[in-house]
């Protein structure tokens, strides 16, 4: 029996090394079956691990959405609210940009779906948006935004950019875009803070 637990566990983290080379070269639709022949497992021995494509890639992104998580707890601290939602903002936008496969799994979550409470959304969720509350009570943003609208925003700045030849680049500039609004002086003139914005997201994005 222990060694069926340790063959299991060894299977596991092979299975997950591989999974993540693929997901890093191929996306989120990397094939579950190269998955398996590169790990030397069958199929079966994949699903047993990893049920669903979610839960593979969930796994994948699992040190990704804990330091995003840390990031935030640590600017719950910061002096300025609406500063402290757009700095982790950016960094989200930039974890989507850089690690392929990653804005995929989030947009598998709409808010009508049944997730569980440890799917990626919901653990994203659950550290970015007493940011964004803090933020609506300091009245530096709307309180019509919601989390989701957040989440969509970054997902489609990382998907929209992905094929981009300097995705940095561009995803910084529809950053600061959705930031500042479309018309001339809105940002600076009537949003407070924005100044802050646009030198947070200049910041992460160089």
């Amino acid at each position: 029996m222990t060694g069926q637990r340790s063959d299991a566990r060894r299977n596991y983290r092979l299975i997950l090394a591989v999974a993540e080379a693929e997901v890093a070269a191929h996306g989120a639709d990397a094939s579950l079956e190269q998955i398996a022949r590169l790990a030397g497992v069958g199929s079966a021995t994949v699903r047993r691990h990893f049920p669903t494509r979610r839960a593979l890639l969930e796994a994948v992104f699992q040190e990704r959405i804990e330091v995003l998580c840390e990031h935030a707890h640590r600017l719950s601290a910061a002096e300025d609210g609406r500063t402290a939602l757009l700095e982790w903002l950016r960094a989200l936008v930039d974890y989507a940009i850089s690690a392929r496969g990653f804005a995929d799994v989030l947009s598998y979550e709409p808010p009508t779906e049944g997730v569980s409470p440890h799917s990626c959304g919901k653990r994203i969720e659950a550290a970015g948006n007493p940011l964004l509350q803090r933020a609506i009570r300091d009245k530096a943003v709307a309180p019509h935004v919601t989390f989701h609208d957040l989440l969509t925003l970054a997902v489609g700045i990382a998907l929209a950019t992905e094929h981009h030849e300097d995705p940095d680049t561009q995803a910084g500039r529809l950053f600061r875009l959705a930031v500042e609004g479309l018309s001339p002086g809105h940002g600076t003139a009537e949003a407070p803070g924005n100044d802050l914005a646009g030198t947070e997201a200049g910041t992460a994005s160089e």
